[in-house]
């Protein structure tokens, strides 16, 4: 009896153990394959299109950042505030930069990629990032890179190029030759050749041009090679021979409408006009001119100027007309004008000048060179001020700040009667210019008139009989 209840108390546990396993093990089996499945889809989704984590948008001292470091980033993602000043996407997977990526960014002053995986930069990967001072490339994989690249980012200072594989042959001598100008004391420091073997450890800022490459392979170099997506400059480029020499009425060299991305560097040293109008000449770099000491006209417009460095026109003592218009200019670096004493002539027209305090500089310059007739000075953004002249925005500039808070310079500061009185000033050097013009028309004038009476007087006389007087 004892053995027969012991049977059936195991029966009875056991059928209660498969009733409860059952239907939970099922569920549990049906359940695991989908959830599995659903996992290995959202992980694969995660690696391939999105962050691990969201990132983090914050404002520090009156300024906006984006931290997305160490997200498994591949681009750019969609819906980052376009506000940013400054971008942290150090240690992710990005491994290409493509054209327009930063575009939609316009106030970036800072771009972090280090430690990234990129090997290739487009032509137009920086493009829009015109306030960019600071870009950190370093601890990549970058082989090759061209001066074109960096033509979007006038005002950058601070560049890392450092631990990446760099191919130091012909590909590079226009990125070696930026890196060597030295206002850009701070760009590319450290960064060294990978290969070839001979230029191996070879820091890029002592590289001469010569051992990257002489001149046949430039001229054998295939543009279209350049992982940067532009052509290396070469001699048609910056050739002058491709232009024309006029010798009347004066020393003239015409190189209009001839595609040109420079100024050319071998400009003959006595020409008074120089004409580079309409090619596609994007930013003015140091003395440009310094050889052409007797240039006195130059035209620059229809070129897509954007940045202009502030020795750009080192040496033209004698200008006298500059001509700057139907450009992509936005406001003058300080220094900019300083070399040209003699200028009376500036075309500004068809720019989209930007009137924050960047703009003063051009202002205060023509305010006290009133000597200078210009033209085109007027806002295009920010939109607020779009049509004003320059003048009325500088004025409301300073009208919004308290009296006693104004720097202690009265003869810039007060802004009403100084702007009247320069505008008069103005006014009267040009009514004096025409007045002096018509007063010697009228002094030429009287003078022919007693030179005709003269000779009238003389011919009666001559004609007179001998007793006559």
């Amino acid at each position: 009896m004892r053995v027969v209840t012991i049977v059936i108390l195991l029966c009875l546990c056991k059928a209660a153990a498969l009733r409860k396993a059952g239907p939970s093990g099922g569920a549990r089996s049906r359940a695991t394959p989908g959830r599995a499945g659903g996992g290995r889809r959202a992980s694969s989704l995660v690696r391939r299109y999105a962050p691990g984590l969201p990132c983090d948008v914050y404002t520090y001292l009156h300024e906006k950042y984006l931290d997305c470091q160490e997200r498994k980033l591949v681009y750019v993602l969609p819906g980052w505030p376009q506000d940013l000043l400054h971008m942290l996407l150090a240690r992710n997977k990005i491994r290409v930069l493509k054209n327009n990526m930063f575009s939609k960014f316009r106030k970036l002053r800072s771009l972090d990629l280090q430690q990234n995986e990129i090997s290739k930069i487009e032509s137009e990967a920086f493009f829009g990032l015109n306030k960019l001072t600071t870009l950190l490339l370093q601890h990549n994989q970058i082989k090759v890179l061209t001066e074109e690249v960096f033509i979007y980012t006038p005002l950058l200072s601070y560049l890392r190029l450092y631990d990446n594989p760099w191919h130091c042959t012909c590909e590079i001598e226009t990125l070696v030759s930026m890196l060597q100008i030295p206002r850009n004391r701070n760009l590319g420091n450290y960064a060294k050749c990978e290969s070839p073997q001979e230029l191996k450890n070879k820091k890029l800022l002592q590289i001469r041009s010569e051992q990257l490459c002489d001149e046949e392979e430039k001229e054998q170099l295939d543009p279209k090679s350049q992982v940067a997506g532009r052509p290396l400059v070469t001699k048609p480029e910056v050739d002058s021979t491709l232009c024309h020499n006029y010798v009347f009425p004066i020393q003239t060299l015409d190189c209009k409408r001839k595609e040109l991305k420079k100024v050319p560097n071998n400009i003959p040293p006595d020409i008074v006009k120089l004409d580079l109008s309409y090619n596609k000449i994007k930013q003015l770099r140091p003395k440009e001119f310094e050889d052409v000491h007797e240039l006195k006209k130059l035209n620059l417009s229809s070129n897509g100027i954007e940045f202009i460095d502030p020795a750009a026109f080192l040496g033209l003592t004698h200008l006298e007309e500059l001509d700057l218009s139907n450009n992509n200019l936005q406001n003058f670096d300080y220094g900019v004008l300083e070399d040209l004493y003699f200028l009376k002539l500036l075309w500004l027209g068809d720019n989209p000048w930007r009137c924050d305090y960047n703009i003063h500089y051009l202002y205060y310059w023509l305010k006290h060179h009133y000597n200078v007739l210009y033209n085109g000075l007027e806002c295009k953004t920010p939109e607020e001020y779009k049509g004003w002249f320059v003048g009325k925005y500088v004025r409301s500039y300073y009208e919004e700040c308290p009296k006693d808070k104004l720097p202690a310079y009265p003869e810039t500061f007060d802004q009403d009667a100084e702007d009247d009185e320069w505008e008069k000033i103005h006014r009267d050097h040009v009514a004096k210019k025409h007045s002096m013009r018509s007063w010697q028309i009228q002094i030429l004038n009287r003078s022919s008139l007693t030179l005709a009476k003269k000779q009238t007087h003389s011919t009666s006389c001559q004609a007179r009989p001998e007793g006559e007087l």
